[in-house]
């Protein structure tokens, strides 16, 4: 709208106005001008309602999907919680219910019934307040609040009635009904008549009876005054009301309606909560980049039907959601249990990542137990101390300077003082044995003496420095020789990235989500491809090596649960993370074709979890679980190795000569003879 039709419009309307206030002092004259002006000030203010092409746009309206690889949906981007349906899968009572009530010359006009119209202005004049506004009317309110206003006023009514004028120009009566049932506002967060009908009466639209279709369309009058929720008498005063505008329409024959107004109000009550989907967090996470990218390119995520393709698998996220919901409910028991009587109850919380390393694809992601209790997401907004989850960049970067995993220091007691903070003086669960242990073993056991000896003779600075060339970007990491132990709160997306690091070979891949847009009709807006960097996070060979110490994690250290309680035999390497006074449980395991990863913890650090706090009892069940159903229904290949040979456990020992098994034999053989009579 330029500036000048502003100006004419406002100049029309002031006038407009002046020449009303003039009636009561000059009549004749003003009574003379005033159709040639209204006419005027009509003219003016048809730029200011929507146009034919916006009536079109909206005629199509469709929400933007999110889909997993194979197709299933993941959520769905609605402005309003709404189930569209079509006009054949909505009870006839309901469309015989509206017209009689609201429109009963529906069929008959072409958007604005005059007769109506004039017979309201009367009744209003008389002081009798009455609308006088058309179904197709009451659809362009709905339609376009904004543009139209709810304003009591001339300027508003003249809007609506363009713009039902310009609904009917672009709509079939057929149409209209459908989307105005499918527009209506109900109460509760239910729009639409689905809705409505499953909201108020537990059932489909095309299942309601004359009795439920009467109760809602009585509610159009006034949804709060006529609620029949919490205003029962006034909601069936209005459906009986409802239904002798029915009968005079001929829809219901005079016998029925007295029969019918004599039932009592009958409701089967609950509000419809939104679907929230297989990957809520995901679909939330994602919403603000897709509102960013749609509006860039003139798409509106809510309107236009989008289809966003993302990496997710359907299948793998169903089992990380029932890993996740399994393992905390085993876990909140113990905790409830600890509990002092009195005490506030705290809720676990966990989060979950899988993704594959080859291409950083994000395959799984569960943010939290329950998305309806808890929105924060614990894969990509909790910032929690990693603990010993935090150790391989420390030995990779020892790696990188030429150590060896057979080299070896003393496991005894550690002090180390930094300028400006206290002596830090790490330990472990068991006393020091004042022993030599290998790189190798430090690792696999995780033993502090060890690693915190080791971030000593590499510093702070190259372990840093790799942890972020590895996937740790967003996180601020202190630089100080406790870093080692994984002190500096990290996301569990940038660690299970950085394990994706070193399961690649080195080589850091972002992780993503969206594979491509497309938009209703199937036709690619966008592909989006892997983001590589031009060099290796870590070379090639240190990483191989550093994987192959993290499989002694596996085979015999700290996760060796995963191989004797979920009996996987795969090429698997990994590691077990568990923070001061079992605040926080993490673990995290790779295989060349996927790396997941889980944390879990109370929201609130200061409470602490018991001794089944510990990353192997806490999060490796998780993990153990989504890689055991993966290799059990073939997602993954149990025969993918890494590019270093895997150390094979020797095999069982002979069993040793006993002289009593000879004696044993020896009889049992005479006995044998005997009964055989030789």
């Amino acid at each position: 709208m330029t500036p000048a039709l502003q100006r004419a419009a406002a100049f029309a309307t002031g006038q407009f106005h002046r020449l009303l206030g003039a009636t009561r002092r000059h009549p004749v004259r003003a009574a003379l001008l005033l159709p040639a002006l209204l006419l005027l000030y009509v003219l003016v203010l048809i730029p200011f309602t929507p146009g034919i092409g916006d009536l079109r746009k909206a005629k199509a309206e469709a929400p933007s999907v999110l889909l997993a690889q194979d197709g299933t949906v993941l959520a769905e981007y609605r402005r309003i919680n709404r189930q569209w349906v079509t006009l054949d899968e909505i009870a006839p009572s309901v469309v015989d219910a509206l017209i009689a009530t609201e429109d009963r010359r529906f069929y008959q006009h072409h958007g604005i019934d005059f007769r109506r119209l004039a017979g309201a202005a009367l009744s209003t004049l008389g002081g009798d307040l009455q609308g006088g506004s058309t179904i197709t009317q009451q659809l362009a309110r709905n339609l376009y609040p904004e543009e139209i206003g709810r304003a009591n006023s001339i300027t508003r009514k003249i809007k609506e009635a363009i713009t039902a004028l310009k609904i009917e120009a672009v709509y079939s009566k057929r149409e209209i009904l459908e989307t105005y049932l499918n527009t209506v506002p109900f109460l509760y967060n239910a729009f639409g008549i689905e809705m409505a009908a499953r909201t108020y009466f537990g059932k489909s639209a095309d299942k309601l009876d004359v009795l439920e279709s009467a109760t809602l369309i009585g509610m159009l009058k006034g949804t709060s005054y006529y609620n029949p929720v919490q205003n029962p008498q006034r909601a069936l005063q209005r459906r009986n009301l409802v239904l002798e505008q029915m009968a005079k329409d001929g829809k219901l024959a005079p016998a029925r309606l007295a029969a019918l107004s004599k039932r009592p109000l009958k409701l089967d009550f609950e509000r419809q909560e939104e679907s929230l989907g297989p990957a809520p967090h995901v679909a939330q996470h994602l919403r603000k980049w897709l509102i960013d990218w749609a509006d860039r390119r003139g798409y509106n995520i809510d309107a236009d039907g989008l289809r966003v393709h993302t990496t997710l698998d359907a299948k793998l996220q169903k089992v990380a959601n029932q890993a996740v919901a399994r393992q905390l409910a085993s876990l909140q028991k113990l905790a409830d249990g600890r509990r002092k009587t009195g005490q506030e109850r705290a809720v676990l919380q966990a989060g979950f990542l899988a993704l594959d390393p080859r291409d950083g694809a994000v395959r799984a992601w569960v943010g939290s137990r329950d998305y309806a209790q808890e929105q924060f997401d614990h894969v990509s907004q909790a910032r929690r101390q990693p603990g010993s989850t935090f150790k391989p960049f420390v030995y990779g970067a020892a790696f990188m300077q030429g150590f060896d995993p057979s080299y070896t220091l003393i496991d005894q007691p550690v002090a180390i003082s930094s300028p400006g903070s206290e002596v830090w003086t790490p330990s472990d669960a068991t006393p020091p044995s004042g022993l030599p242990i290998s790189l190798r073993d430090g690792l696999v056991y995780s033993k502090n003496t060890i690693t915190a000896q080791l971030m000593q003779q590499v510093g702070p600075a190259r372990v840093g420095q790799l942890a972020r060339a590895m996937g740790v970007r967003q996180s601020k990491l202190d630089l100080v020789p406790s870093l080692a132990l994984g002190t500096s709160p990290v996301t569990l997306i940038e660690m299970v990235a950085a394990y994706g690091t070193i399961a690649n070979g080195g080589n850091y891949l972002q992780p993503f989500l969206v594979l491509r847009v497309e938009d209703r009709n199937g036709q690619l807006l966008e592909q989006f491809d892997p983001v590589r960097e031009p060099g290796p996070a870590m070379p090639r060979a240190q990483a191989l090596t550093l994987v192959n110490v993290m499989r002694g994690v596996i085979d015999e250290g700290t996760g060796a649960a995963i191989r004797h309680r979920y009996g996987i035999q795969a090429d698997l390497a990994g590691k077990t993370g568990t923070t001061q006074d079992n605040t926080d449980g993490w673990f995290i395991m790779m295989n060349p074709q996927l790396v997941a990863g889980a944390r879990v913890g109370f929201n609130d650090n200061s409470v602490t979890m018991g001794s089944w706090g510990q990353g192997a009892r806490s999060a490796l069940p998780m993990v153990g679980e989504v890689f055991q159903q993966a290799f059990r229904n073939r997602w993954l290949d149990p025969k993918v190795e890494f590019d270093i040979p895997r150390p094979r456990p020797p095999p069982p020992p002979e069993p040793a000569d006993n002289p009593l098994k000879g004696i044993v034999d020896d009889v049992l053989g005479g006995l044998l003879r005997r009964l055989r009579g030789e």
